[in-house]
């Protein structure tokens, strides 16, 4: 495999992650306040959105790398 092989297989990947997912998430841990032994935290989740065009345009551009690796386009302008 070279490496428009793998690169394609990865933005495949990356577009039907971001198609099934739509966004990452994370959680945040805040202290409110400590008194004592006695500490309060608060836990925030927050989501960073991800467009359905960019898992598109990763999926789209993954088969596109693909077919030419595959047909050899590339290969045309060395010799």
């Amino acid at each position: 495999m070279n490496s428009k092989t793998v690169l394609g297989i990865v933005l495949i990947a990356l577009g039907v992650i971001a198609f099934a997912y739509q966004g990452i998430s994370y959680t945040t841990r805040d202290r409110d306040f400590e008194l004592g032994p006695v500490r309060v935290t608060t836990e925030r989740t927050h989501r960073v959105p991800l467009p359905p065009v960019l898992g598109a345009v990763a999926l789209v551009g993954g088969v596109v790398l693909l077919l030419v690796d595959k047909k050899g386009f590339g290969r045309m302008a060395t010799r």
